[in-house]
This record gives C-alpha cells, structure tokens and sequence, in this order.
C-alpha cells in the first residue's frame, strides 16, 4: 500500500480539489424561435442572436 511520505496540509488538498466542482451548462433561449441552445453556438434550426445565419437543407421528395 502506498504512503504517503509527508502530511498535504489542507490548504494544499483544497487547492488541489477546487476545479472538481461540476456545473451545468450554460443554455439560452433564441429571441426569434424561443428555441434552448449552447451559448456562442447556432441554433440547430441555423439561428443567431435572433437571426438566420445557415439555411438548413431541405429534404427532396
């Protein structure tokens, strides 16, 4: 079994845990189609910041 050789104070333990904290992700609402979406990212129907950036591809019958 493995021993340590020397005590980690805990100040030392803390700062070794401080980014094991999980948070969520950060989600917004599209001011056009009031559809959820990443920040900074377009939405799947190719909206952004209220705007159409991509025309999505239609399907061809």
């Amino acid at each position: 079994m493995a021993v340590q050789k020397s005590k980690v104070s805990r100040s030392r333990r803390g700062q070794r845990r401080s980014h094991d904290s999980l948070t969520g992700r950060a989600l917004s609402q599209d001011a056009m189609t009031g559809e959820t979406h990443l920040r900074h990212h377009v939405t799947p129907d190719g909206f952004f910041k209220g705007r159409q950036i991509v025309i999505p591809d239609q399907e061809e019958v």
